[in-house]
């Protein structure tokens, strides 16, 4: 599976980039048809301290599932990213 990670406004550090492929190869463990994935991390111009933005789209033939979470960190939301990510697939291998 291809991994490919984009950012706004922020360069993440490379044990963020480690966490980022680590959590998003077990996806394939859920559903075995993911062709890519993409993760946008942006930080929000709020002054509240969830601003940190993650996108994660998980390309699969049919539709595509896009989840977008904002935490107080990116390993936050990334982590409740992959975990609706995960639940999304489940379900859509239960209905294939």
């Amino acid at each position: 599976m291809k991994i490919t990670i984009q950012t706004v406004g922020v360069t993440p550090h490379e044990p963020l980039k480690e966490r980022i492929e680590k959590k998003l190869s077990k996806l394939e463990t859920f559903y075995d048809k993911i062709v890519e994935s993409a993760v946008y991390l942006k930080v929000e111009n709020t002054s509240d301290k969830l601003n940190k933005t993650t996108e994660l789209v998980v390309k699969i033939p049919g539709n595509d599932i896009v989840v977008k979470k904002t935490c107080s960190s990116f390993e936050e939301s990334l982590d409740e990213c992959v975990e609706t990510a995960k639940k999304l697939l489940i379900k859509k291998k239960e209905l294939a």
